[in-house]
């Protein structure tokens, strides 16, 4: 029996770790499953674990209000230490590009345990754009022995960093298995105003990248979008950072078609992301999620490591500058053949498969 530890920090690790998780609960003959959490999102990592109905087996909680990431980095490498020593996994799992996944490698490196990094070889080639995550990644991916690239442009970024090709496995991405399963379970989507009468614009937006002058500016084309066309309701989730929380607050603040939300569950985010006529975000996973359910996707980023989307045509660029974004925005709402084009295109993310495939590798 192999014992597999899987080290989550964060909310879209834990959606992108849950069917691996629960698909290792289908072989208790084959494998020991336990989870740690450092709890580097604390509230929003609850969410996600309680929805997928997953206990950790540790839980560090070593989420700090403002912590700088410095400080978070050396509590959880000595917070993962002591959970390898107790656990002596034969694998660590680890998920994307956050701290927690650096840390976490690092530390089984340091007692020579084996890493499998899922969702590896993602790459922008810049390393403060996104940052931390280029750099966190490139680290995870020196230190993995296990490589599960989503694509088969990630296993070609990792080939050409000289990565073993007997180490790295296209597998898809597991956030396709996590969507498409939470899709199929309904949910009440009781936001306290009517989802009907007017074409949704979903915004997400939190890179680290964007605080300041860059921030400012996608929420002053929010605004904009909004007083332009009165047939539309924008709902933003709005991160708790307080980097995020003062302009949104600042700027966005009292129109009466422009919603402010706490932060959403993973389930009601889900299908209100399948109800939207259109996504604004600077999050990396969406940009995977949204193709899946046919939604178009504007990146308010400069750079992304998920250029299949952006090639495939579901998705595209747009910065962070106010007249770019009202500008696609715009033209997404007003020019129906453009609309369709982006809406149509199947998904280059996988086929809901992923966790199966990485577990089966585990078995072999």
């Amino acid at each position: 029996m192999r014992k597999i530890l899987t080290i989550i920090g964060t909310r879209p690790e834990a959606i992108k770790l849950a069917p691996v998780i629960l698909e290792l609960k289908k072989y208790p003959e084959s494998f020991q499953s336990t989870v740690c959490v450092t709890a580097q999102h604390r509230k929003l990592l609850d969410q996600v674990l309680a929805w997928f109905g997953i206990t950790p087996d540790f839980d560090l909680d070593l989420m700090e209000e403002n912590q700088q990431l410095a400080q978070f980095a050396s509590r959880a490498l000595s917070g993962i230490h002591e959970v390898l020593g107790k656990v002596a996994p034969d694998v660590v799992l680890v998920q994307g590009d956050t701290t927690t996944v650096m840390v976490a490698a690092l530390a089984s490196f340091y007692k020579k345990i084996p890493v499998g990094h899922v969702e590896a070889g993602l790459r922008t080639n810049d390393r403060y754009n996104p940052f931390p995550e280029e750099i966190n990644r490139r680290v995870a991916g020196v230190l993995a022995t296990l490589h599960f690239a989503p694509t088969k442009r990630a296993a070609e970024a990792l080939v050409a960093e000289q990565v073993p090709q007997g180490n790295i496995y296209i597998t898809g991405n597991t956030v396709v298995d996590a969507l498409l399963w939470t899709i199929k379970s309904p949910v009440t989507l009781d936001l306290g105003f009517s989802l009907d009468e007017k074409r949704i614009i979903l915004v997400t937006a939190h890179r680290r990248e964007n605080f300041g002058e860059p921030f400012i500016s996608l929420c002053r084309a929010l605004r904009d979008i909004a007083e332009r066309n009165p047939d539309v309701r924008v709902l933003y989730p709005v991160h708790p950072n307080p980097n995020v929380r003062e302009p949104v607050g600042q700027i966005l603040t009292g129109h009466p078609r422009i919603h402010l939300l706490e932060p959403l569950r993973y389930e009601i985010f889900s299908h209100l992301m399948n109800r939207a006529y259109l996504i604004l975000t600077d999050s990396g996973g969406i940009q995977e999620e949204a193709p899946v359910l046919g939604k178009p996707v504007l990146v308010m980023r400069n750079t992304t490591e998920r250029p299949e989307a952006i090639e495939a045509g579901t998705a595209r660029l747009v910065g962070t500058g106010r007249e770019r974004i009202v500008e696609e925005t715009e033209r997404l709402l007003k020019n129906s053949e453009h609309y369709q084009r982006m809406a149509s295109v199947q998904s280059p993310f996988g086929d809901g498969r992923a966790a199966e495939r990485i577990v089966g590798i585990l078995k072999s």
